[in-house]
Order: structure tokens, then C-alpha cells, then sequence
């Protein structure tokens, strides 16, 4: 036998070997019921980062508060990002823009853009101040939700947001926006 003739016999080998090696291991990835990734949490677990807020007001947390409150809460920790009263900083201008998504222009702020109340709840709570997420009270969140509110025209600034209150606010543009899918009602 050639030399030629041993090494294709070798590569063919190898070649069956590592065929059976994979149909071995596509064989045993197949009893299991998944990827074999990680570990099972317990509801305890993830409870702490079950903080979604749903459009229509549920999950809303125990706590209140007014747009006094908030506009102390917005000077010592909003302030630097968003600018004097919500009219913009380096960040998103949150206040005005009304009546403006029809045009080109756009100015997509908390009062002319955002459907819900709770929308606004829901994010303060989970991604700001930027620096420090998650590190605002209940309290303050509702402060500020009511804040910011307060100065888009929405509610009036002697309006106490708490998840009762918060639930019932009409947003301008409650209906800019279609649902992806169903809503709960819906169903």
C-alpha cells in the first residue's frame, strides 16, 4: 500500500471518528429539554426584578407624591441631564412639543409623545438618574412623575400621583399609538 493510499485511509478514519463523536453528542443534547444552560430560579429570586409597571396601572407600587415634592427631587438629581424645568439639557427635552408629531419636526417629549401615565412611572423607576438606576424611593418616583406631569399641563401641580391617581391620568396621545398585540380586555 502507498503512502498516498495510508494517508487517505487515515483521514478517512479520522473523519468517520469525529462523525460519530458529533451524532454521540447531537444524540445526548437531544434528551435534554434544553440548551443545558444555567439554573431554575425560584419566584423570591426574580421578585426584586419583577418591576414591571403595566399600561394600565397595574404594579404600581404602594407610595405618593406631588410635583413640590418632585421638582426638589428633579433639582437634586434630574436637573444636570434634563435642564431647567424639563426643557432640555445635554439629555431628552421632556417638556413642550405639543401638537408637533405632525410635523416634521418632531418634538417627542413625555406630553406630546408618551400613551401612558404609567409609561413614565415605569421608566424613572428603572433607568433613572442615569448614574444610579433603581435608586430612587417609590415616593420620589411618584414626585417626579407628578413633576413632570405637572409641567407638560397633564395634571394640575396640587395633584397628589399615587397608584390610584397615576392609573387614571389621560396622556395626550393615549391614542398615537396601536397595540402590538392584544390587550387583556381584548382577549
Amino acid at each position: 500500500m502507498s503512502t498516498r493510499d495510508s494517508f487517505r485511509r487515515a483521514v478517512a478514519a479520522g473523519a468517520v471518528g469525529i462523525c460519530a463523536c458529533l451524532l454521540g453528542a447531537r444524540g445526548a443534547a437531544a434528551q435534554q429539554a434544553g440548551p443545558g444552560l444555567g439554573v431554575e430560579i425560584a419566584p423570591e429570586d426574580y421578585a426584586p426584578w419583577d418591576i414591571s409597571i403595566q399600561p394600565d396601572g397595574e404594579g404600581l407600587p404602594p407610595g405618593s407624591g406631588d410635583a413640590a415634592t418632585g421638582a426638589q427631587v428633579y433639582a437634586a438629581k434630574c436637573l444636570a441631564c434634563h435642564g431647567e424645568e424639563g426643557a432640555g439639557g445635554p439629555n431628552d427635552r421632556l417638556v413642550g412639543g405639543h401638537g408637533t408629531l405632525a410635523d416634521l419636526n418632531q418634538v417627542r417629549t413625555i406630553g406630546s409623545f408618551w400613551p401612558q401615565a404609567s409609561t413614565v412611572f415605569d421608566y424613572i423607576r428603572r433607568a433613572m438618574p442615569f448614574q444610579a438606576p433603581q435608586s430612587l424611593s417609590n415616593d420620589e418616583v411618584y414626585a417626579l412623575t407628578a413633576y413632570l406631569l405637572s409641567l407638560n399641563g397633564i395634571i394640575d401641580e396640587d395633584e397628589v400621583m399615587n397608584a390610584e391617581t397615576l392609573a387614571k391620568v389621560q396622556m395626550p396621545n393615549r391614542d398615537g399609538f396601536v397595540p402590538a398585540w392584544p390587550q387583556r380586555g381584548d382577549r
